[in-house]
């Protein structure tokens, strides 16, 4: 449990910085007053939340001052725009990771290392079954599995946001010059990453094409949602394939009903986590989501670093890009 006269303290409504008078959100919800994100995910947050919401958009590793604390907002190597949060106040620091990655990705900025007295890391894979291989190797793999079928469309089920646009960049680096068909749920987050320069193929939302089009070797990336939906239908035998970390989990593919399975993760894996804690220098360490009782164990007991669970509500306001918000309940560091 967070200590009561901490400079964060947990409530019904999340992460709560009295020193600024804000909440921390690991995935920006609507409803909010006011929001402070990064720039690179003022794009983002408005197609979701909503175009005229109240954004206090920041740069990364720009300091600024909310009431009592200084904040500052550090990437986490995530998704476009996605941030660590550091807080300093009355002499001490706090840093929240958010969702975080520490492997090359051509699609956002890379993981930010950043050293704090107490660490709230995320716990998402943490165990030590979880080790990725670079998103490079899995590209490569992905255009086999693709090229190979030429008598058949081919479906890469994965998360619409940040996960698809990953995707495409890792496509992009390999030479793909092919036109990538889209869902409509990840065509509508295309733009943010174009303009903010990502080099990403040529890509067409499915829904242009005529009801009649030859699918027959057209690489096809759509969300999980459709996959036992009637949108499968404009399919005649396709192959298809989920692209995610629980992928390196046996049986995995199997239970979720695909042909195929590819392992690649927006969260770090377990050398990724422990190496964010050694790094981070903190002499507290909390671990929330997924495995954070092993992690939690594991950093007690072989690294020598006092860590702990932390439970309550934090894992109900999980933000897409790292927001704060003022207490007004507005998302937003």
């Amino acid at each position: 449990m967070l200590p009561t006269d901490g400079l964060l303290q947990l409530t019904p409504e999340g992460l709560y910085c009295k020193a600024a008078g804000a909440w921390i959100a690991d995935h920006a919800r609507p409803g909010c007053g006011e929001y402070w994100a990064t720039a690179a995910s003022e794009g983002i947050l408005r197609q979701r939340l909503g175009a005229g919401i109240n954004l206090i958009p920041v740069d990364y590793g720009a300091l600024h001052r909310i009431d009592d604390a200084r904040v500052s907002f550090h990437s986490a190597g995530h998704v476009l725009g996605s941030a660590q949060i550091r807080l300093e106040s009355a002499g001490e620091s706090w840093l929240v990771s958010g969702d975080y990655k520490r492997d090359s990705d051509p699609s956002c900025a890379p993981f930010e290392p950043v050293t704090a007295d107490v660490f709230i890391t995320e716990a998402t894979f943490g165990l030590p079954i979880y080790r990725w291989r670079p998103g490079a190797e899995v590209a490569r793999e992905i255009v086999q599995w693709w090229q190979g079928a030429p008598e058949r469309a081919s479906i890469l089920f994965c998360y619409a946001f940040g996960k698809a646009q990953r995707i495409l960049a890792e496509l992009a680096a390999q030479g793909v010059g092919d036109t990538i068909l889209l869902h409509g749920a990840v065509e509508t987050l295309m733009p943010p990453y174009r303009e903010a320069g990502v080099a990403l193929p040529s890509t067409l939302p499915l829904s242009a094409l005529e009801r009649s089009a030859e699918l027959a070797g057209r690489l096809v990336i759509a969300p999980p949602s459709a996959h036992r939906s009637t949108w499968m239908k404009r399919f005649k035998e396709p192959q298809t394939a989920f692209v995610s970390g629980w992928m390196a989990v046996r049986g995995a593919r199997r239970r979720r009903g695909y042909e195929r399975g590819f392992v690649l993760s927006d969260h770090a894996d377990w050398n990724g986590l422990l190496a964010s804690v050694r790094g981070s220098a903190a002499r507290q360490v909390y671990v929330t989501h997924g495995s954070s009782d092993v992690l939690a164990r594991y950093l007690c007991d072989v690294e020598g670093i006092i860590a702990e669970p932390l439970s309550g509500g934090f894992a109900a306001q999980r933000s897409d890009s790292g927001a704060m918000t003022d207490e007004d309940g507005s998302d937003a560091i």
